[in-house]
């Protein structure tokens, strides 16, 4: 699903509770994408209680996180990132990370026209993340995967997936068409092939 309410029951028109969505058979909710952050103006307090609501439905949490163009402008790109992702993973214990899955897609970098981030870039990113993943985990917990999305496409996801650092890629309009997502997975699945020897 790409989206879900975090209360489990009453009137909440235009939204889908987590537990209905399992029930439809799905084993994932997308929480936190840059449009439900910047184009209805969710907040990372209520993103977290859609993550937890997942979690309790048997979901698989997917949030995803990413710094605005004047955030990365400023400088601030590691620690826009790592409020969000500690933000959405606030009520989530360290024995539950193996449930979640983080996507780092900067908003600058996404959509019609986006510019992909460097692959360097996205790295340095995915590090703090995963940091803040580890030090959440503690050695109690699973440190979850870590992908990128922003632009993905045949073009760039070879070096994307050469990055030890990004662990799977997160991809939106290459993916529109079947071809072109086939495309992708193949073209990366070939260099994490050859990184593995």
């Amino acid at each position: 699903a790409q989206n879900i309410h975090w209360a489990a029951a009453g009137a909440h028109t235009g939204d889908i509770s987590a537990t209905m969505v399992a029930e439809c058979g799905a084993t994932m909710a997308e929480l936190g994408h840059s449009e439900r952050r910047h184009t209805i103006g969710e907040t990372d307090e209520e993103i977290g209680r859609k993550v937890r609501a997942a979690l309790d439905a048997g979901l698989i949490a997917l949030l995803c996180v990413g710094e605005t163009g004047l955030e990365r402008q400023a400088g601030a790109a590691a620690e826009a990132n790592v409020r969000q992702l500690k933000l959405g993973l606030r009520d989530v214990a360290a024995d539950e990370l193996g449930r979640c899955i983080v996507a780092y897609e900067p908003v600058w970098a996404i959509g019609e026209g986006g510019v992909p981030c460097s692959p360097a870039d996205a790295a340095a990113v995915h590090g703090a993340l995963r940091a803040a993943l580890k030090e959440k985990a503690g050695g109690a917990g699973t440190v979850p995967p870590v992908l990128y999305g922003g632009s993905v496409n045949l073009q760039n996801c070879r070096e994307l997936a050469a990055e030890p650092e990004i662990d799977g890629l997160f991809i939106g309009r290459a993916a529109w068409r079947a071809g072109g997502l086939l495309a992708v997975a193949e073209a990366a699945l070939a260099v994490r092939r050859a990184m593995a020897g």
